[in-house]
C-alpha cells in the first residue's frame, strides 16, 4: 500500500472511531460530575482524572459539577449534551439508582452506555462533638420515643444513607416514613451541617468523614458493613443488633449513541488508569475496595442492583 493510501486509510479508521487505543494521541476527556465539589462521586471523578493522566492514556481532563436529585441533574445533562461523544464520561453509583428510583426522573440509565464499576464503600454514621448522645444505641432510643425529632443528614434522597437510615428504622420497629431525613446536595453540605450540630446524626462514605473523625470533631458509632472496616474501630450496625448491611459502590458510563469499539477503547484507558500509580495512591488515601467490572458483565450488575434496591427500598417504605 502506498503511504498516502495508508495515511487515508488511517484517518478513515479514526474518524470512525476504530483505531486501537496505542494509535491514538492521548485523549482530551470530559468528565461530569452528577454532584457538587466535596463528596464521592468529585472525589472519585477527579482522581480518577488524574490517574488517567498518570497512565498516558489521557492528555487533559476537564470536570463539569452538576450537582442535585441524587445525580440525575447531571445525568440529564450527560444524557442530553454528550451524545455520540467518545471522550465524555460520567461519575455514577449506587446513589443514583436510589436517586431514579425515588425521583422518577425522565432520563435514566438505560439512555447512557456502562462501561465499568471501580470501587466500593460502606457508609459511616456519626454524631457532631458536642451531641447529647454518644452511641447508635442512645440514637435509637429517641427514634423510637419520637421518630421527627432524629434529623439525619447525608446525600441525597435515595442516597444509600437514606436507604440506611430507612432499613435501621425498619429493623427496630420504627416506621420508616417517619423518619426526618434531610437530604444535601453535596458531601461539602453535608459536613458543614454535622460540625455545625444543624443533624443529629451523618451518613456518609467513610473516606469523607476520616479526616474529622481523626480530629474528633465528629464521633463514628456504625458502620454498614458486615464485618469492621480493616484498621477502623467502629462497630458495624449488626454487632449493635440492628440487622443492616449496605454497600456504595461508584462506576462509570460513556455517553449516548457511542459505537461498541469506542466503548471498548474507553472500557481500556479505564483499565490503564486503575494499575497506575496515581489510582493505587487514591485508593489508600481514601479507604475505597477495588471492585472492578466491566462492560456487559458491569451493565448485568446495574440491572440486578437496581431491582435489589427497588425492593429493598419498597419494603423499607420509601417508594410505593
Amino acid at each position: 500500500m502506498r503511504r498516502d493510501e495508508f495515511l487515508k486509510s488511517m484517518l478513515a479508521l479514526a474518524a470512525a472511531g476504530a483505531l486501537p487505543l496505542s494509535a491514538h494521541a492521548a485523549a482530551n476527556l470530559k468528565m461530569l460530575l452528577p454532584a457538587n465539589p466535596g463528596g464521592g462521586w468529585d472525589t472519585t471523578g477527579r482522581a480518577l482524572g488524574k490517574a488517567l493522566q498518570d497512565a498516558g492514556v489521557a492528555g487533559s481532563v476537564t470536570y463539569d459539577n452538576k450537582g442535585g436529585a441524587a445525580g440525575a441533574i447531571g445525568l440529564a445533562q450527560f444524557v442530553n449534551g454528550s451524545k455520540g461523544d467518545a471522550n465524555a464520561m460520567m461519575v455514577m453509583g449506587a446513589v443514583m439508582l436510589g436517586g431514579i428510583i425515588t425521583g422518577k426522573p425522565p432520563v435514566d440509565l438505560n439512555q447512557a452506555t456502562p462501561l465499568a464499576r471501580l470501587t466500593s464503600e460502606y457508609n459511616v454514621f456519626v454524631l457532631p462533638a458536642n451531641s447529647p448522645f454518644k452511641t447508635m444505641a442512645d440514637v435509637v432510643a429517641q427514634l423510637k420515643k419520637d421518630p421527627g425529632s432524629v434529623k439525619w443528614g447525608g446525600g441525597s434522597r435515595g442516597s444509600t444513607e437514606h436507604i440506611a437510615a430507612a432499613m435501621i428504622a425498619r429493623a427496630v420497629g420504627v416506621d420508616p416514613a417517619k423518619i426526618n431525613y434531610v437530604a444535601f446536595r453535596g458531601g461539602g453540605e453535608a459536613i458543614a451541617a454535622i460540625l455545625g450540630g444543624n443533624v443529629t446524626v451523618g451518613g456518609s462514605g467513610f473516606s469523607e468523614f476520616a479526616e474529622y473523625i481523626s480530629t474528633g470533631k465528629m464521633k463514628p458509632i456504625a458502620v454498614t458493613s458486615a464485618q469492621r472496616l480493616e484498621g477502623v474501630d467502629v462497630p458495624t450496625l449488626k454487632e449493635q443488633g440492628i440487622d443492616v448491611e449496605i454497600g456504595n459502590w461508584r462506576g462509570v458510563y460513556g455517553a449516548p449513541g457511542i459505537s461498541a469499539e469506542q466503548r471498548k477503547n474507553l472500557i481500556d484507558m479505564l483499565d490503564k488508569a486503575m494499575k497506575s500509580k496515581s489510582w493505587a495512591e487514591s485508593m489508600k488515601k481514601n479507604d475505597w475496595t477495588a471492585a472492578w467490572l466491566a462492560g456487559d458483565d458491569f451493565s448485568k450488575f446495574v440491572s440486578a442492583e437496581f431491582a435489589s434496591l427497588k425492593d429493598t427500598m419498597t419494603r423499607a417504605g420509601m417508594v410505593s
